[in-house]
């Protein structure tokens, strides 16, 4: 069944963590980068559901128990973008398009997109964004210098049984896993 993305919760957990680091997850900052888990953790907040298929599904029980798309650039947008199962689902979007609770990826001059950002708000059709690795809040997407940017919009999320509400824990730092 599809469900009703909340966009104010994912925004809400995007400014409680972008300068900080939930406890509840690792820190790739180290190896690699740690935006795009910080953005699936956003995510995570407007839907509190997780798809764990083994490769192609997008979830994270620990660094070593997580699926690529929970971390990975490219991934996650093969997932929000083609997910017809379980979890979050989206679609290619302007980034003029976006709002808050949208997803932005940037390129480098090849074409080879190595950063996710998220949206938290937007200013005359300019994203405003969080994001961690470098981190930051309410950054213009024009502050960044980049090759080409793509957005993605967030649809909502699919949930075999009704909602379960993980938002409270998950934003103070206490639980994640006991209702997915």
């Amino acid at each position: 069944m599809d469900y009703t993305y909340d966009r104010a919760s994912a925004v809400a957990y995007a400014m409680r963590w972008a300068y900080r680091r939930n406890p509840l997850f690792f820190d790739f900052s180290e190896i690699g980068g740690n935006c795009t888990n910080f953005v699936s953790q956003c995510i995570l907040a407007g839907c509190c559901t997780m798809n764990f298929t083994e490769t192609f599904g997008w979830y994270y029980v620990s660094p070593e128990d997580r699926a690529p798309s929970w971390t990975g650039v490219e991934y996650l947008y093969n997932f929000l973008t083609s997910n017809e199962d379980t979890g979050p689902f989206g679609e290619e979007a302007d980034v003029s398009r976006l709002s808050g609770g949208d997803v932005v990826q940037l390129a480098d001059g090849n074409g080879d997109f190595y950063h996710t950002l998220f949206v938290v708000g937007t200013d005359l059709g300019e994203p405003i964004l969080a994001a961690q690795t470098n981190d930051a809040f309410a950054r213009p997407l024009s502050s960044y210098s980049y090759g080409t940017a793509r957005g993605i919009h967030i649809l909502g999320y699919r949930k075999s049984a009704p909602p379960c509400p993980c938002f409270d824990a998950l934003y103070n730092g206490e639980s994640f896993l006991d209702c997915l």
